[in-house]
């Protein structure tokens, strides 16, 4: 079998790439380790970037989103109880996010897959690429018994932090950079009504709350917690009366309770490796980059580098020009970093960190603050959070 691009993974960054690449006529095959339901199923991200957005619409994909997302012109913090909103679309010229979650760009992406001639051959296992600094690579897998090989010009490593294609790279070529945070995200799903139109964002003195939603009846709510806590110990009673104290009076007597359908805890990381080219090997979303998900920017950076490389893709098979290709790894992560950096950010701002003393907590009260009475700051914080420009 052979192709032009094989796509490893077939999450958010195999897929909008494997479209991108059908809509310009270029050919590839999607190879996935696990089956259709387990990768749409996955509860993931929720907000997406105007870029993000406008890459959904570009394909041709938009249309239940436009009907079904939710759009937010603001965002809201709370600092002990006490909420300011960030007028965001004001503040940005206009600028927007939508409330859509990964697991509707997943459905729209795979129901539109067939159609449009996406292939993508899910439960392959012992992925293995390989002569990815040769001239004709190859990726080689097992399914239903048989040993199976598709040869290619290129290969896009699209499969995650924990894929094969990073480790693939050689050791010696790759830089890795990585901030693990002391504690995780304790989240529930409930189809309750969110407690309000918009995100909140709260620090209180017992630690991070996010009240969050999906749709106008199904709510997403987030705590900080311990590395060590289990969700066994969480009752969905004891959930709801944290939420409550963390979020505040205001925001807190609004939450709507009710049995929560999903119950997960998530550490908190940054990670960046370098570069996301090797060869042939091109690196996308989460097999080059993590990120706390603090600001919501995980979906919308694997949408960015898509764009990207699906861009210097195109120019190398329409064009003959390398120039795309050989850029993509600066380009790409010139904008991860400022990503990295905001949900870095944001994460030190709204969290309790235990190691940290009397001064420290001064230090982000008085950050708050200064942000609620600066539109200086809040312009920076909402320049952030609708998604930089790719460049």
């Amino acid at each position: 079998m052979r192709t032009q691009v094989a796509i490893i993974g077939a999450g958010p960054a195999g897929l909008l790439l494997a479209h991108l690449l059908r809509r310009a006529g270029v050919e590839a095959v999607v190879i996935e380790r696990r089956d259709r339901e387990y990768v749409e199923g996955r509860v993931r991200a929720g907000v997406l970037e105007q870029v993000t957005v406008d890459l959904m619409n570009t394909l041709g994909l938009g249309e239940r989103m436009r009907a079904e997302g939710l759009v937010h012109t603001g965002t809201n913090i709370a600092s002990d109880g006490d909420l300011f909103r960030i007028d965001m679309s004001e503040l940005t010229g206009g600028s927007t996010v939508m409330v859509y979650g990964q697991q509707e760009v997943m459905k729209d992406l795979f129901d539109a897959a067939e159609p449009r001639g996406v292939r993508i051959i899910f439960d392959a296992e012992d992925v293995a690429l390989h002569d990815i600094d040769g001239s004709k690579p190859y990726v080689t897998w097992r399914k239903d018994g048989a040993e199976h090989r598709l040869d290619c010009d290129f290969i896009a490593g699209c499969d995650g932090y924990h894929g094969v294609s990073r480790a693939t790279i050689p050791a010696d070529v790759l830089k890795t950079f990585e901030r693990v945070y002391p504690f995780g995200w304790l989240g529930v799903l409930a189809d309750v009504p969110p407690c309000d139109h918009e995100l909140i964002y709260s620090n209180h003195e017992r630690g991070f709350a996010l009240a969050s939603m999906r749709s106008p009846t199904r709510s997403r709510y987030y705590i900080q917690c311990g590395l060590d806590e289990r969700i066994e110990d969480w009752s969905d009673e004891r959930f709801w009366d944290e939420l409550c104290l963390r979020l505040g009076p205001e925001a807190g007597a609004r939450v709507t309770r009710g049995a929560s359908f999903e119950k997960s805890i998530a550490p908190l990381r940054s990670f960046v490796s370098e570069p996301m080219r090797h060869g042939r090997l091109f690196l996308a979303g989460d097999a080059a980059h993590i990120v706390p998900p603090t600001g919501a920017k995980g979906l919308n950076l694997a949408a960015s580098d898509v764009i990207m490389l699906g861009e210097a893709l195109t120019e190398h098979y329409l064009e003959g020009s390398n120039a795309g290709l050989d850029g993509y790894s600066a380009r790409a992560l010139a904008r991860v970093w400022k990503a990295e950096r905001f949900s870095w950010w944001f994460t030190s701002l709204t969290h309790r960190f235990p190691d940290r003393d009397g001064f420290d907590r001064k230090m982000q009260v008085a950050e708050l603050a200064y942000m609620r009475g600066s539109r200086a700051a809040q312009v920076t914080l909402a320049e952030n959070y609708v998604g930089l420009p790719l460049v």
